[in-house]
């Protein structure tokens, strides 16, 4: 007979492509039965004979779902890493369907006694688009009207979302990439995603003068270190967004801090804005730099006056001398590489209160 369930979609994604179902360690089960009868979806079987449970339609296992695991008490069932639901929930396909969904049922789903956004939508027109490589793109985004839409009183690390024109799509979020400025422009920095809805539009049919509504200033991933501690700042890949507005700033305010930016990247090509950095490092004699990568030539190595070493950005700040144990930390980029991240700061002595995350890797901590 065949299993219904496994022509079912998760998201958008086939449930047969998804490895996500219970395993049972026969020799740690004692054959309670609690999994058996506590599972609505009859993804077990009962083994009267050996009086153990059996995983008898996987497939019908609800994705993310291990209440059998947490109410099983010699703990005999195990399940995949979570890792393989978070990588799936990050294709575009699931991001896709989801927010189809959420569309299609709002009447159902919309939260009646919900409190009224009460941050500004401003109108902003796409003053300039810059290039650096075939994956990113930069555009600043000025107020239309600087004396009734001001934009300047955000914090560095905020973010805001911004609406795609002409369409019913949900609004997408994007840090902003410099410190406040007097005219309220903003720099977004927006990485090509294939199939992305947002980033194709930006890419393909986004132009200088385009009319665009924007909500914020959002995100509470701002400096909160006092004025005497050194700070170090950690970027993978796009998350040298927020990190970039807060160097910024603080060398602006406070330009004989000592402060260090690791900056990590998939190849050479992905660090751009350089020579902003390295107008850094030569104006402020407190601010160091370093930028890791494993995909690198000798040319590239030597380029600039940037320090480019080639290794991973976590082995890199391992290794490195800086004094974390006594300095706050501010680390933005892919929710994958935060765990290992922080569990190497912590390894080098640096205590958890002193390291702060951006709010779309918060979830890797706990």
């Amino acid at each position: 007979m065949v299993n219904k369930r496994s022509e079912e979609e998760w998201h958008g994604i086939p449930r047969r492509q998804i490895e996500w179902y219970p395993s049972v360690d026969e020799d740690a089960c004692i054959g309670c039965g609690t999994c058996v009868t506590g599972c609505n979806r009859l993804v077990f079987k009962y083994d009267f004979e050996k009086k153990k449970a059996v995983v008898a339609d996987p497939l019908s296992c609800i994705v993310g779902c291990v209440t059998c695991s947490n109410t099983c008490p010699t703990h005999a069932i195990s399940f995949p890493p979570l890792d393989k639901i978070t990588s799936l929930l990050s294709k575009p396909q699931a991001h896709h369907e989801i927010e189809d969904t959420l569309l299609a049922k709002k009447n159902e789903l919309q939260w009646m006694d919900a409190v009224p956004h009460h941050d500004k939508i401003v109108e902003m027109i796409v003053d300039d688009i810059d290039r650096p490589n075939d994956q990113l793109l930069i555009a600043k985004l000025k107020p239309r009207n600087e004396t009734t839409d001001p934009f300047c009183q955000f914090m560095p690390g905020q973010y805001v979302e911004i609406f795609i024109p002409n369409t019913r799509w949900m609004s997408r979020a994007y840090s902003i990439g410099n410190a406040p400025q007097e005219d309220g422009s903003v720099e977004i920095q927006i990485r090509r995603v294939d199939e992305g809805r947002f980033s194709t539009w930006a890419f393909e049919i986004m132009q200088r003068g385009d009319l665009l509504l924007v909500r914020g200033p959002l995100g509470n991933f701002t400096v909160k270190s006092r004025p005497e501690i050194p700070l170090i700042f950690v970027a993978g890949g796009t998350g040298f967004a927020p990190i970039k507005s807060m160097i910024e700033q603080q060398l602006r305010i406070s330009p004989k801090k000592p402060m260090t930016l690791f900056w990590g990247s998939r190849s050479y090509s992905g660090f751009y804005e350089l020579d902003i950095i390295e107008s850094w490092l030569r104006t402020n004699p407190n601010f160091s730099c370093m930028l890791a990568t494993r995909n690198i030539s000798k040319n590239e190595l030597i380029s600039g006056i940037c320090t480019i070493i080639n290794k991973s950005l976590v082995d890199v700040i391992e290794e490195s001398k800086i004094d974390s144990a006594h300095s706050d930390i501010y680390i933005a980029g892919p929710p994958s590489m935060i765990p290992s991240l922080i569990k190497k700061l912590v390894g080098k002595g640096t205590p958890l209160e002193r390291i702060y995350v951006d709010s779309f890797g918060k979830q890797s901590i706990v």
